[in-house]
């Protein structure tokens, strides 16, 4: 929509603002990008989302939209002329609305434990990728031949999978090795690899928060 003001609250290693900067890649909408401090937060952030004062927020012609996948159904139904990321099937889409939220803060128990209590949040992090990877089977992606809902919802994970792995000494492509293949090649999609931040800066900011939170 030509003429529209567009601008993403966010903070940059947030998977959840990944999506919506992947949406927006897809859709080949141009927005503003407005970096946020979560320890002080701004008043455009605590202005734009009074509830919960969280990133993401998409602020469209002057009005917010919140949380991450709520934010990328809006961008679906909002530039719908390009890239279509739900089904229009109703069953389909229901599947993927359910997918969506079943990958909610994959991983989040492996960098927020310490490292003696990690082996059960390492296992439950693995059984869900191996029912990821079922449901994804042969297909380029999870919705069939382009990248869509569930994709867009579960990839800005894997730049945090370097962070998982490392803190919690174990190998992902070992017990999924169709799940990485699928990551490695949504990568070769500039929508996606541009979205993402680099694993190793995602790790440094995870050590970081394990200090503060006293786990290291």
């Amino acid at each position: 929509m030509a003429g529209d003001q567009v601008t993403l609250l966010n903070f940059w290693a947030s998977p959840f603002g990944m999506r919506v900067r992947i949406a927006l890649a897809e859709k080949g909408v141009k927005y503003e990008y407005g970096e946020q401090d979560l320890r002080n937060k701004t008043a455009i952030l605590l202005q734009m989302n009074p509830v919960h004062s969280k990133i993401p927020v998409l602020v469209h012609n002057g009005k917010p939209a919140w949380e991450s996948l709520i934010i990328v159904q809006y961008i679906d139904e909002a530039w719908k002329d390009k890239a279509p990321l739900l089904p229009s099937d109703p069953y389909q889409g229901a599947l993927s609305r359910f997918w969506a939220d079943f990958i909610y803060d994959l991983g989040r128990k492996i960098w927020t434990t310490k490292r003696e209590d990690q082996e059960s949040a390492k296992k439950d992090f693995i059984d869900s990728l191996k029912l990821l990877e079922g449901e994804l089977g042969d297909k380029p992606y999870f919705g069939g031949d382009t990248l869509g809902y569930v994709d867009v919802a579960l990839l800005p994970f894997y730049c945090w999978f370097y962070a998982y792995e490392t803190i919690g000494n174990f190998n992902i492509e070992a017990d999924c090795p169709k799940l990485i293949a699928y990551c490695k090649r949504c990568l070769e999609k500039e929508s996606v690899s541009k979205s993402l931040e680099d694993p190793r800066k995602v790790f440094d900011f995870v050590v970081m928060m394990r200090k503060m939170l006293g786990l290291e």
